[in-house]
């Protein structure tokens, strides 16, 4: 499939419905509104395109943006290639899911995430810290830098209340992710959790709500998951 082909068909997909749900959930014009859903049997008839995956994040449109995180080779991906997605990954969506999946998956994934969450964008910090979240759900314990991890911990401890809105939604999800995928900083993420308590983030009239990071670590502690990896953070 050509970039032209698939922006045709999800042009065709498009639904007036889903497409205000999203823009009310922080995703920027221009999209057509396409279900993840609906994108599924194009990801499944293209499967990886490194290249196809550039091409359709570059035309900027929403749909085509998250849609080419689900199709991108990750182990590809440069530091050039991760630096231009998130500098352009102005929907809520596109920064915190897709820019964070695809650098989680690539061999710059911890560096540029260190390197980001200092950035003064609120997208980019977003960013950061989201990707932070999936690197640690998916790399096995002895491939972490777990010195460097306690240590955002407790930078998170200490600035979480003080943070833009989305970055603290993505620093509160971090610590829920290092409680429930990394075991030898399970306890001290409960700790962190406990410490900074209630986070309370702009949601813009949704209805979502920031999980309480203790209690989501000790819902996912009670179904026996901890420490199991995950597969793909994709989704």
């Amino acid at each position: 499939m050509t970039v032209k082909d698939i922006m045709a068909e999800l042009k065709r997909l498009g639904d007036p419905q889903i497409k205000s749900i999203l823009q009310k959930h922080g995703v920027r014009e221009p999209l057509f509104g396409v279900r993840v859903g609906d994108m599924k049997p194009i990801q499944k008839k293209i499967k990886k395109d490194y290249q196809l995956a550039k091409e359709l994040y570059a035309t900027g449109n929403a749909d085509a943006m998250y849609l080419a995180g689900l199709i991108a080779d990750d182990a590809k991906m440069s530091i050039e290639d991760l630096q231009t997605w998130v500098r352009q990954a102005l929907s809520q969506t596109i920064c915190e899911y897709t820019v964070a999946w695809v650098a989680a998956g690539s061999p710059h994934g911890f560096k540029l995430s260190l390197e980001w969450i200092d950035a003064k964008e609120e997208h980019i910090a977003a960013a950061g810290w989201a990707a932070l979240a999936s690197l640690v759900s998916l790399k096995p314990d002895t491939q972490l830098d777990l010195p460097a991890l306690r240590s955002l911990l407790s930078r998170v401890a200490a600035s979480i209340h003080t943070a833009k809105h989305r970055v603290r939604y993505a620093m509160n999800n971090f610590v829920i992710c290092v409680g429930a995928y990394v075991l030898p900083l399970h306890k001290e993420a409960i700790a962190t959790a406990k410490k900074i308590g209630t986070v309370t983030v702009d949601m813009e009239g949704t209805a979502c709500k920031v999980p309480d990071a203790a209690e989501y670590i000790a819902k996912i502690e009670a179904r026996g998951a901890l420490g199991k990896k995950k597969k793909t953070v994709k989704c």
